[in-house]
């Protein structure tokens, strides 16, 4: 209890806790819909597109600004984004291999600007690397507060817009049926996804923020089959994934925070597969 206590007096500690819980509640909540929506490999697609957009912009403003690095980010994620609606439209591409062909050009065009930067610019080289694993603790006060921000535009987006959420996820022609404008709402969650994984990636990295997204809902969906509450507890499951990774991160030996996030979440996902309300009957029956 000592040493908890002692934690929480760590400004260091608190920060790190605090945008861990944040991100991890907005990553539930915006992955039931991408889970749902049968797009988790589009999330991964986003995710991973970050890298080159990071590595180009600290080439073109020699700063580690976070702000400007994640702008480089967003941009390149919503490109790899169109980059992939645009060849399941335009070729008989399933989308499984236009994700995979965009996913593997833009990580890997990341990945060469990340080694042309360490081989030959001055300086820090930025610790771009960390980006693709995260670095939770180099988070500081103005990056919760960005991190605040958007968790706040993400949750209140979703309770004004969930009816449509709602439709276009069940029943993309019933929506369009009754008027609902399912082209910009599918825009719209997109969005929440880019802006969710943006956040994410300085803390989670490129390689897991897609875990966060997908794992919280996927552990909420054993308890619920009413999507109000799935996303209730997804968030849940995700905030008390981010609290309880940092925490053990902190305690056992610095661990890496983003992949002990990870398998806080997915201890929740097993405890969820065993022990969720839509399992019982089924174990029941195995059982006897």
């Amino acid at each position: 209890m000592e040493e908890l206590i002692m934690l929480w007096s760590s400004p260091n500690f608190r920060w790190v806790a605090l945008g861990s819980l944040l991100l991890g509640f907005s990553a539930g909540v915006v992955g039931c819909f991408v889970l749902l929506k049968k797009q988790s490999l589009i999330s991964d697609g986003m995710a991973h597109a970050t890298l080159p957009g990071v590595a180009l912009m600290y080439i073109l403003f020699q700063s580690k600004s976070l702000p400007v690095l994640l702008i480089g980010a967003t941009i390149t994620s919503l490109i790899a984004t169109f980059s992939i609606q645009y060849i399941e439209k335009k070729t008989k591409l399933k989308s499984d291999a236009a994700i995979g062909v965009i996913l593997s050009v833009f990580f890997g065009f990341g990945i060469v600007l990340l080694t042309f930067i360490q081989q030959n610019m001055t300086g820090n080289q930025a610790g771009i690397h960390s980006f693709i694993f995260g670095q939770a603790a180099s988070i500081i006060r103005s990056d919760v507060l960005t991190i605040a921000i958007v968790t706040i535009l993400v949750l209140g987006i979703t309770f004004i817009c969930f009816r449509e959420f709602k439709f276009t996820t069940f029943d993309y022609a019933y929506s369009k049926g009754v008027g609902i404008p399912v082209t910009f709402i599918n825009g719209l969650l997109f969005s929440l996804v880019v802006g969710v994984i943006i956040i994410g990636i300085q803390m989670v990295g490129v390689v897991l923020i897609v875990a966060l997204l997908i794992i919280p809902a996927l552990a909420a969906r054993y308890w619920t089959e009413q999507l109000l509450r799935m996303v209730m507890i997804s968030g849940i499951f995700g905030a008390f994934s981010g609290l309880i990774g940092t925490l053990f991160s902190t305690i056992y030996y610095k661990l890496p925070t983003g992949p002990m996030i990870v398998l806080a979440a997915t201890s929740l996902f097993l405890f969820s597969l065993l022990f969720g309300i839509q399992n019982r009957a089924l174990i029941r029956r195995l059982i006897t």
